[in-house]
């Protein structure tokens, strides 16, 4: 068991996805909260847990070390901020928050407070994409010459399709840039290293108008109900679709195409990196292999195996070769190297997680991104990434 104890507050989908992993890597989760008392009751009931009664009794409670804030995006940053001024922890999924200059204050806050502060980017834990990082550390990919792929889901395919993170005042005014592209940004970042310096996008909004039911819908439940609902018409002007170039540091070149529209992609992320010595190519619906591109040889398809992987890639893996691991997987092992972090105690060494500072550059590349598409023009990203 890990000498931890969590709260997590969030009640919707990703919530009780954060409690499971929590559990998993023997922390004790002490509670959860809801967006109403009858939410918290319930998940409390599912989870068997304490249901807090509101975000003060989290803060006070002594017996709280972390927080794991997973609430719609508006709350990230007057969340993360009360967690940090509270002294405790805190993972805060993205956005961090709603604008770079709310991220910029956490990323200084988290410095002057000496805590650990990150952001669940759980998808760099899958192990072929630490392996694929791995590779480029050891120098095997070569010079980076693209970097291109996609992340593509049909959850708002209809225009009867809704869910809270298609509101501006809700999510901010990028939603699938921000939902799920800041997700392949921070993972081809992690890989490579490489910064984006400069973005040209065009953003599509496929239903200006959606029909949202007289009641709040849970992330991805929206379409299983099958029964009349009764609806009220939404403007929207959140994108449902992105198209963005990208220029990289070191005269790489890449785009990435997102979309939540797109029929039969459930959650599909892609990537395909071509360095000057092989290329590399891997997909979230098919987690557990690598293909590795050559020239002058046969191509490889490296399959998720602890004894054929580097020791990076093997500490992420906790089962033999044949038994697939995925999503959840991926927090888990997110929130272990978090608090194996926390544990050692040294917050001046290099973190091992995603951080603040991640979650502020996703937010300067969503900003750039904005104003690309406003201006149909690149766009040099701007700020401090550090």
């Amino acid at each position: 068991m890990l000498d931890v104890r969590v709260a997590v507050v969030g009640a919707g989908f990703i919530g009780p996805v954060h409690v499971e992993a929590l559990k998993r890597i023997g922390a004790e989760v002490t509670g959860i909260l809801g967006v109403s008392k009858e939410e918290s009751a319930r998940a409390a009931r599912s989870l068997s847990l304490r249901a807090y009664q509101d975000f003060e009794e989290v803060l006070a409670d002594e017996n709280v070390q972390a927080v794991h804030i997973a609430t719609p995006n508006r709350l990230h940053y007057p969340m993360a901020e009360a967690v940090l001024k509270a002294g405790k922890h805190v993972m805060c999924e993205k956005p961090l928050a709603m604008n770079s200059a709310e991220s910029a204050e956490l990323v200084d806050l988290a410095k002057r407070a000496g805590l650990a502060a990150g952001v669940n980017y759980n998808i760099r834990y899958y192990p072929l994409c630490v392996e694929a990082a791995d590779i480029m550390n050891r120098g095997d990919l070569g010079r980076i010459y693209s970097i291109c792929g996609s992340y593509v889901q049909d959850w708002l395919f209809k225009p009867t399709d809704y869910n809270w993170r298609v509101l501006a005042e809700e999510g901010g005014d990028l939603r699938a840039i921000a939902d799920i592209g800041t997700h392949w940004l921070d993972l081809v970042h992690a890989i490579t290293g490489l910064e984006v310096k400069a973005v040209c996008a065009d953003l599509a909004t496929v239903h200006p108008v959606r029909k949202r039911p007289l009641g709040e819908v849970e992330t991805f439940k929206g379409k299983q109900d099958k029964g009349k609902v009764k609806t009220e018409p939404i403007d929207v002007k959140t994108e449902d679709y992105g198209c963005i170039l990208l220029r990289f540091e070191g005269n790489a070149h890449g785009c990435l195409w997102v979309s939540q529209v797109t029929a039969g992609r459930k959650n599909c992320l892609r990537y395909e990196i071509a360095g000057s010595k092989r290329a590399l190519t891997w997909c979230s619906e098919q987690p557990n292999e690598l293909w590795i591109g050559h020239r002058d040889k046969p191509n490889e398809s490296l399959i998720r195996d602890p004894s054929l992987v580097s020791d990076w890639a093997r500490s992420c893996i906790a089962y033999p070769g044949g038994h697939n691991e995925g999503f959840p997987d991926t927090f888990k092992q997110c929130f272990r190297a978090f608090y194996s972090y926390i544990k050692a105690g040294d917050f001046l060494a290099p973190a091992t997680f995603p951080t603040f500072a991640d979650g502020h550059r996703e937010i300067l590349l969503c900003e750039a991104v904005l104003r690309s598409h406003r201006t149909q023009q690149w766009v040099q990203v701007k700020g401090d990434r550090s």
